[in-house]
């Protein structure tokens, strides 16, 4: 292994705030893992995800590409098979790379780069979730509902805790493995946690960490209905957010359950952490900590994402590794994009940038070297799935916060003075040249009527192959984990010494072959001697009785 190559553990989870945790400065919420890994690494104070959604933010942040660039629009979108992804290029560095957990890879590749992995996926593989566009009044019967909200509260387990136990244990078993592998290359490990996504429910530990009194309310009130922008409307219609009413009860416990489960996955941080620890990799392993996504969690009245409003855009981006990056803080705005080439180039043996202009992300590693910030950088994002019903496009550059949909009213906002993003500053004459500046921007980036005929054309043909494949037998993408039983504990055909010699961390020593045969040739001197010794009679002195005295 070259020690220029760190070992990478990206550890990601799934609509978790940014703004919801305490080293983003929430003054509720415990996470004492995820805490000490900001104090000790660089925390990026606005990152921001490319699609707040989970697929299509999955798959921009494994490529380094919009979704627009690559057909990802939604959670039914194929992610296409001949792009290149973080883990593809890591691998040709010579990682070895491996994912336990969720990616919600859809398609017939359901590795794209990791060599291995190790547990299946908490979301189907197919186009079964595909957005319908030419009939968006329709709502979708798959989707979230509020019943998440109105269900919170403890619980003994879930389908969600079933599956972060199962990616935590073999997480914690690969990074064992790993260790005891005496000549190896590089690891690149995605664990990826499907916590704290909503359903709202925690076991009663996790519970008990938040007195009722201590949970915080949203701090933008419900808004009414006819208030709300035009997209947030679509978001009250999608996951039916007028169904139940939202009592402050309701919002209380929903809120409380989330920050449980906040909690939840900060503990499988310090699992992770601490089997680096114990397997002495910690020193030379880099530490990302990530999200997909955040969560409305009632700001505004609105819950879950797919709005670029910062409680569901900004996710905490965490890099941790004090033996090259020394600890600070970023206010420059970044986004998911940038980790491919910012892990390629930390990975990089030449000290070289490997892309170009080949993607839409940009390396941190200046930033993460303390270099100067730029005031001017952009990030990009896209609303192109279920609740839009044209493309929403956003840019974040500086101060302000714009956003695009040539249905909607434009949206600009300035979070340096309205961080709650409560003032539209688009309507108003003094803002009109900074709207128009952002607005040529997107035109340049994007064509939204081509790219809104681009994502319509797509899901007709999802919904066709979709209806076509589920009539007769049904030929599931899904992944299945295979583990090689021949080659599993003790098997006839593995030798014993080297079995046992591999399995064990550390490794016990075998002792030198011709030290231990002079040590049994002297072993064997030494027992004849005593053998000798021990079949002569004992003379006593003053015992004459029995012995006769020796003759001369």
């Amino acid at each position: 292994m070259n020690e220029n190559q760190p070992d990478i553990l990206f550890i990601m989870f799934d609509q978790m705030a940014a703004r919801a945790l305490p080293c983003y400065g929430h003054p509720v919420v415990k996470t004492p893992h995820i805490s000490q890994l900001a104090q000790e690494g660089v925390v990026f104070e606005n990152a921001y995800c490319n699609s707040p959604l989970c697929a299509p933010s999955r798959f921009s942040m494994m490529s380094g590409r919009l979704p627009s660039g690559i057909g990802a629009f939604d959670n039914g979108a194929l992610f296409p098979e001949d792009v290149p992804t973080i883990a593809h290029h890591l691998r040709d560095q010579g990682y070895y790379t491996c994912l336990s957990g969720k990616m919600h890879f859809i398609g017939a590749d359901q590795c794209h780069g990791f060599e291995d992995r190790l547990t299946t996926d908490i979301y189907p593989a197919d186009f079964a979730w595909t957005p319908d566009w030419d009939n968006a009044e329709k709502r979708p019967v798959w989707y979230h509902n509020m019943l998440s909200v109105v269900q919170a509260g403890p619980c003994i387990t879930s389908n969600q805790i079933d599956f972060d136990e199962a990616v935590a244990f073999h997480s914690v078993r690969k990074i064992e493995a790993l260790a005891r592998k005496p000549d190896r290359r590089p690891f690149f490990f995605l664990a990826s946690f499907t916590h704290p996504h909503d359903p709202f429910a925690m076991t009663q530990d996790y519970w008990d960490l938040y007195p009722d009194d201590r949970i915080d309310m949203p701090a933008v009130k419900k808004i009414p209905y006819e208030a709300l922008d035009p997209h947030s409307r679509r978001l009250y219609h999608i996951s039916a957010m007028g169904e139940y009413e939202q009592t402050r009860e309701r919002v209380c416990r929903a809120r409380h359950a989330y920050y449980s489960e906040i909690s939840y996955a900060d503990a499988k941080v310090g699992q992770l952490m601490a089997a680096l620890e114990k397997t002495k990799l910690a020193d030379n392993t880099l530490v990302i900590i990530t999200s997909d996504h955040g969560d409305m969690l009632g700001e505004r009245g609105l819950w879950y994402k797919m709005t670029y409003f910062d409680w569901a855009a900004k996710v905490p981006l965490i890099i941790n590794f004090p033996k090259r990056f020394s600890p600070g803080r970023v206010k420059q705005p970044v986004s998911l994009v940038d980790l491919l080439p910012t892990l390629t180039d930390i990975a990089s043996l030449d000290n070289t940038p490997r892309h170009g202009n080949t993607l839409d992300g940009t390396s941190l590693l200046p930033l993460l070297n303390k270099e100067e910030e730029d005031e001017n950088a952009a990030v990009y994002g896209e609303i192109l799935c279920e609740g839009a019903v044209s493309p929403v496009l956003m840019i974040r550059q500086g101060r302000y916060k714009y956003i695009y949909c040539d249905r909607d009213p434009e949206q600009l906002y300035d979070l340096k003075n309205d961080p709650e993003e409560t003032r539209n500053l688009a309507q108003l004459a003094e803002y009109r040249s900074v709207c128009l500046r952002f607005r040529c921007k997107v035109m340049e980036k994007w064509r939204p009527t081509e790219l809104e005929n681009i994502v319509k054309h797509s899901q007709r043909r999802r919904q066709l192959i979709d209806r076509a494949v589920r009539k007769g037998r049904f030929l599931s993408w899904d992944f299945q984990p295979f583990e090689d039983a021949a080659h599993t504990y003790m098997r006839s055909h593995l030798d014993l010494n080297t079995l046992e010699q591999s399995a064990r961390f550390p490794h016990p020593e075998i002792p030198d072959p011709d030290g231990e045969q002079a040590r049994k040739k002297e072993n064997t001197g030494i027992v004849a001697c005593l053998l000798n010794k021990a079949i002569q009679p004992e003379i006593r002195p003053d015992d004459t009785t029995h012995h006769p005295p020796r003759a001369v």
